[in-house]
């Protein structure tokens, strides 16, 4: 059975703590979309790790972590990366089994990312510029280029028709700051440590695990607000980030999803341009900003923040059959005198609890219930009885909103300080 975990909001929910907390209920860790563009922060025993590519399972050494062929790989940052963790996991490569049907981001790809970003001028999507919407634009216009192909004996040819293609869009852009001949060096590099790893059929090692019984947990990145299909289009990911693409992004059958946990903070946060219905454009928003630590793991790059938007997260659960709710960065509000809950819209003069079809052009406004605050502090070690009472009734109320449970309470980054229900 294969079990799912991802975020509910718009990314950035906390996917790679709760992922490597839950970990040691999994014989296999599987991302199946996104790429570098992820940034999933891991905090245990004093230290902090950010994986972009590599799932979140890599610091457990019972574990073994699939990256899947829905994730775009850029072999220069996955060599960085490696390098960042192994000093802590000298046997990664050992568990880090990696499919020949993930797609590779090219440094054309990048390139010309940020040649498309740059043309759009006030009008830009918020790209993090890691080329992952080019490469997937490869990926379904058949022009890509797949971690098997760098085996090929033709991979240099293929790989030269791809770029010199890539360098024509971009001089029509006329986009000229770039060193491609630089990047290409560290790209090749890369390419040949790449190869050094297990390159596996990844949807047959994975349907023979379901089949021998083994426990799989499949790792999203980004956000259910971002999916291609459902997201905040055009302002979303070039990926179906929402449960069904588990079955595309690892190569399994709908009939071996196991339990949907969706994730989500206790108030809100954006990345990017895009529509933000709940958003603090002032001092509370800082104020969130400041506490939650809330500026991006991969980019740097602030966050924008609001209050929790009750009616997107209903919508995003009926979307992914979420079976258990876990939410975090709860602490981030305490010592708040009251706290707000966007339940439902105002669109065009009509109360509604759906989300528009297009919230790009939706003449929205929020209505909100107002909620008390809590203590200044919630205990993580005594259980959930014992958290203040006012905290215990806005989880209650999201409960009662969404229709579904909170199982998981995080009360900060470290995996300890989490609770179970």
């Amino acid at each position: 059975m294969v079990d799912v975990i991802l975020g509910l909001q718009w990314g950035d929910e906390g996917k790679g703590k709760i992922a490597d907390y839950l970990t040691p209920r999994y014989d296999i860790v599987a991302r199946f979309q996104g790429g570098p563009n992820a940034g999933h922060s891991l905090e245990f025993e004093g230290k902090k790790f950010v994986l972009n590519t590599i799932p979140s399972g890599i610091f457990h050494k019972s574990t073994l972590n699939v990256i899947g062929n829905g994730v775009v790989i850029d072999p220069v940052r996955l060599m960085e990366e490696i390098a960042r963790i192994q000093p802590e996991c000298p046997d990664y490569a050992d568990r880090l089994l990696i499919s020949q049907k993930a797609h590779i981001i090219l440094p054309t790809h990048r390139i010309l990312d940020a040649a498309s970003e740059a043309s759009k001028g006030a009008n830009k999507i918020g790209s993090t510029l890691r080329g992952i919407g080019p490469t997937y634009r490869d990926k379904t216009g058949r022009a890509g280029i797949r971690v098997g192909d760098l085996l090929n004996a033709d991979f240099m040819s293929v790989y030269r028709n791809a770029a010199d293609a890539h360098l024509k869009q971009i001089e029509f852009y006329g986009y000229t700051d770039f060193d491609l001949k630089s990047e290409e060096e560290k790209f090749f590099l890369a390419v040949d440590f790449l190869k050094t790893h297990k390159l596996i059929n990844s949807e047959y090692f994975l349907n023979e695990a379901i089949q021998n019984g083994k426990k799989i947990l499949a790792e999203g990145a980004q956000g259910s607000m971002l999916d291609i299909e459902f997201g905040t289009y055009p302002y979303v990911t070039s990926s179906v980030t929402l449960a069904g693409g588990v079955c595309n992004g690892l190569g399994i059958a709908p009939k071996h999803i196991g339990k949907v946990y969706g994730i989500f903070k206790a108030y809100c946060t954006r990345v990017g341009s895009g529509p933000f219905p709940t958003e603090l454009d002032n001092e509370m928003g800082e104020e969130l900003r400041r506490k939650g630590h809330e500026f991006g793991a991969t980019t740097g790059r602030p966050r924008r923040t609001g209050w929790i938007d009750l009616v997107a997260l209903k919508y995003t659960c009926m979307l992914n059959g979420v079976d258990e709710l876990i939410m975090i960065k709860s602490d981030v509000l305490c010592g708040m005198p009251e706290i707000c809950a966007a339940e439902a819209y105002i669109v065009d003069g009509v109360q509604t609890n759906q989300v528009p079809s297009n919230l790009c052009t939706a003449n929205l406004e929020p209505l909100y219930r107002t909620l008390p605050g809590w203590a200044n502090e919630l205990p993580y070690d005594k259980g959930f009885d014992a958290l203040d009472n006012n905290f215990k009734s806005y989880v209650q109320f999201i409960e009662d909103y969404l229709g579904t449970d909170v199982g998981v309470i995080s009360l900060g980054p470290e995996r300890h300080k989490t609770i179970m229900r």
